[in-house]
């Protein structure tokens, strides 16, 4: 097949060649945002007079065809036209005959595929958007359900205070609230419009750029040719969104993997997100929490693998600049099914409040607050906590909890232990005892519940 491009060439490429070079296979998907940018591009050289309004008007209505054609699958992509671009412009040819030809006037794919990935990444930022506030929905309203439901917290995975699970909960509320500011600011990042680039140099054309940003819902235009095809920063800036955002949903399925295990047994997965084994028939495996956390280095994959694509190309466009894409369409699939099938994982998840509750009972959980009480009665904090100490290592060898230490015993360490210690020891006076703004105190945490709830309105 000849190419729309082949007329320096005296030789056809080679079958080798054209399957080797050709980008159709993925970038296909890309017709919506091609066929919608030649629309605009035409429209605007039939108003600016470059090319007449009559051929104008048979290509707008030629594309609006194909693209009809394209959503309902009936269009059967050509390897040997290479890409989205030349396999949109030699159909219309095909279709509409010489007026086609005019189409590409004042165009390069260049700037054509700078565009397509603009308003490819936009798109795709605004749907991680969407999904993220209806996962943030979700932890809003399991928070909102356990104001009270207390449980142990963790560091270095060792119990250490206790909180409750909507503040954990609410953690995970914070961490996917910056995803959002993430993918709006990638969003914003692509939202310049870059044809009438051309190449690299521009074009000698009237171009009116600005109408056709208007038409295709772009705030602004690029103001260098060069850079105007050749950045590809706004696809790192989705990416890294979404990188940072598998690794909060992998930090999430990391604990509640661990969570579902008999040794913690404080979640029960629901048998529509969980598997069997093929052996074992008492087999309950949390496989999509694995799969998630598994598939978060894919993205960053697609993270690196770009990043090292790009760090080597002069200005303008290089062929190596194909590579993109799969990068991109790999993680924008990998963020969308992963945030998809957790948010419903979550959303079926049971929480056995009876066992965490429990569970912060043990572990000395309150070792803290037992020191506070000391500071409180005015001992220094630096004797509270060595007393604390001796406390806690005296309890483990009687195998029991503070609480169950009798006065005349924590006496024996301090004379300023009083009655009112078993007060002030008790998990839920811990717990309500810290009010402070980012506190697990309920009516902290019901605030924190309210804010949030106001700021995800900000994304809806």
């Amino acid at each position: 097949m000849a190419k729309l491009w082949g007329g320096r060439f005296e030789k056809a490429t080679s079958g080798l060649m054209d399957d080797f070079h050709s980008s159709i296979s993925f970038d296909k998907r890309l017709f919506m945002e091609d066929i919608t940018g030649s629309i605009a591009h035409a429209r605007m050289l039939g108003r600016q007079g470059i090319i007449p309004k009559e051929d104008s008007e048979k290509i707008i209505e030629g594309l609006t065809g194909i693209l009809a054609d394209a959503k309902d699958g009936k269009i059967e992509w050509q390897k040997d036209a290479e890409d989205i671009h030349m396999n949109v412009e030699k159909i219309l040819i095909e279709r509409i005959g010489e007026a086609g030809k005019r189409l590409h006037t004042g165009r390069s794919r260049n700037d054509q595929v700078a565009l397509d990935g603009r308003m490819y990444v936009k798109n795709a930022a605004l749907e991680a958007r969407e999904m993220l506030v209806n996962l943030e929905s979700v932890i809003l309203s399991i928070a909102e359900n356990n104001l009270d439901s207390i449980m142990p917290g963790y560091t270095h995975l060792q119990k250490a205070q206790p909180i409750t699970l909507a503040h954990h909960m609410m953690a995970y509320f914070q961490m996917f609230l910056r995803d959002l500011g993430r993918f709006s600011a990638a969003a914003k990042s692509a939202d310049s419009m870059p044809l009438g680039s051309g190449a690299l140099a521009g074009t000698t054309y009237p171009l009116d750029r600005k109408s056709v940003a208007d038409e295709l819902g772009f705030s602004e235009i690029t103001e260098n040719s060069l850079d105007g095809v050749s950045d590809r920063d706004f696809m790192f800036d989705y990416i890294y969104a979404a990188s940072v955002s598998m690794m909060h949903l992998s930090r999430f399925c990391e604990e509640l993997i661990l969570w579902s295990t008999n040794e913690f047994k404080f979640v029960t997965m629901d048998d529509e997100y969980s598997t069997g084994s093929s052996i074992m028939p008492q087999k309950k495996n949390p496989d999509v929490a694995e799969l998630i956390r598994g598939k978060t280095g894919r993205v960053y994959g697609d993270l690196v693998g770009l990043l090292t694509v790009m760090k080597g190309i002069p200005l303008a466009y290089n062929k190596d600049m194909q590579e993109d894409k799969e990068s991109l369409f790999d993680a924008r699939d990998t963020i969308v099914k992963s945030l998809h099938v957790f948010t419903e994982m979550l959303r079926t998840l049971r929480f056995n409040t009876e066992t965490m509750a429990r569970g912060a009972s043990g572990g000395f959980t309150n070792a803290t607050d037992a020191a506070d009480y000391l500071v409180k009665k005015g001992v220094p904090f630096r004797d509270a906590h060595r007393i604390l100490g001796e406390i806690v290592l005296h309890a483990e060898k009687e195998q029991k909890a503070l609480t169950e230490l009798p006065l005349s015993e924590l006496r024996s360490f301090s004379e300023v232990f009083d009655e009112d210690v078993y007060t002030a020891l008790s998990m839920k006076t811990c717990v309500e005892q810290r009010s402070l703004t980012g506190g697990p105190a309920p009516e902290t945490v019901r605030s924190a519940i309210a804010a949030g709830r106001e700021k995800l309105k900000a994304y809806m």
